[in-house]
């Protein structure tokens, strides 16, 4: 299990109860939209308010702690920080799951066809998942 605690303080977020919870509810869904993560929160924190919890989203966002996955068509979700990684999103059932794809010569070849300095790559790939085929 990972001591979020020490990794809230590595970048530089106070460990409060609520960035915790935050932590542990991203932990054990991986990828999770505001409205689930506030379902959650209101369990363990019965007068919580969703901009509390806004405000807490933005703070770990600005300080690297979580990452936003822009999903198109559907509502952005979160997970923790990890190393870069591409995204599946199921049509059907809105599931999303990393993979990881070597996109150095996507990069590379944007790059060479616009003279374009790529700073930022987010790739979502769209289909449908092995459970709802």
């Amino acid at each position: 299990m990972i001591n979020f605690t020490d990794e809230l303080r590595v970048h530089n977020l106070k460990a409060t109860p609520q960035r915790l919870a935050i932590s542990d509810a991203m932990f054990t869904h991986r990828h999770i939209n505001i409205d689930a993560l506030y379902t959650i929160m209101l369990k363990k924190f019965n007068s919580i308010s969703l901009a509390t919890i806004y405000k807490n989203i933005n703070l770990m966002l600005q300080n690297s702690f979580i990452q936003e996955v822009k999903i198109p068509n559907n509502k952005s979700v979160y997970e923790l920080t990890k190393k870069v990684h591409s995204h599946l999103v199921c049509q059907t059932c809105n599931e999303v799951s990393d993979i990881d794809l070597e996109l150095q010569t996507v990069l590379d070849e944007a790059q060479a066809q616009s003279d374009f300095l790529v700073s930022k790559t987010d790739l979502v790939l769209s289909g449908i998942c092995k459970k709802c085929r």
